[in-house]
């Protein structure tokens, strides 16, 4: 099976990619770019509403200008790592800066495209990365934290039934530690493995190792 007919057919289902750059008119190539790949898009030209607007809306793939006034590059990708545990962040930049592209690959970026953008190159590495479940974050006392996406999007309660998962429980096991009834624990059981991005229990179990 075309691996490009596989990803539209699933993966591209809901995604949102949300651009920040000064520059509008790049905003707005870049948001036509992903939305005629199926994607939803969004984009801001400034730190401040990017920020506010993640916090309401968690992107699936940030894109960020590697120059950016209000916040310092290994600020704003750690902020965003925060509000957004797992999603791929790529940066921009306006010309060449290997410098600039070290320090963002180590504060947790995937990738840094330099302008002007290969655009199908650009697509294929976002697709790339959104077809892995498992990130690594930023450099922290010389180690990188691994970041499962999808997860800062689970509910406490949902949490609580992965774990209970994860230690080889029953729906009925689970249901009886927690209080509730094997159905209502199959139901949280599906939110998990959608919002994980598992097809099934066994990929599940993989992300949940891996991580």
């Amino acid at each position: 099976m075309n691996q490009d007919i596989y990803y539209h057919s699933y993966h591209n289902r809901d995604r949102l990619v949300h651009i920040i750059d000064g520059d509008q008119g790049t905003c707005e190539a870049l948001s036509v770019l992903f939305r005629l790949e199926g994607f939803q898009t969004q984009s801001s030209t400034d730190e401040h509403s990017f920020f506010a607007t993640i916090e309401r809306n968690p992107p699936d793939v940030v894109i960020l200008n590697l120059v950016i006034d209000a916040y310092p590059t290994q600020e704003a990708l750690l902020k965003i790592k925060d509000i957004c545990i797992g999603t791929p962040v790529f940066m921009l930049a306006d010309t060449p800066d290997v410098l600039g592209a070290v320090s963002a690959m180590k504060s947790g970026a995937t990738d840094v495209i330099t302008k002007p953008v290969d655009t199908e190159q650009f697509v294929r590495a976002v697709k790339e990365a959104l077809r892995r479940d498992v990130h690594l974050g930023a450099v922290q006392g010389g180690r990188r934290p691994i970041e499962i996406r999808g997860f800062n999007q689970l509910t406490p309660r949902e949490r609580e039934v992965l774990q209970l998962i994860s230690n080889g429980q029953s729906n009925k096991e689970a249901g009886r530690d927690l209080g509730i009834s094997p159905r209502t624990i199959e139901v949280h059981r599906a939110r998990v493995m959608e919002k994980l991005g598992a097809r099934n229990t066994a990929d599940l179990m993989r992300i949940v190792l891996t991580s």
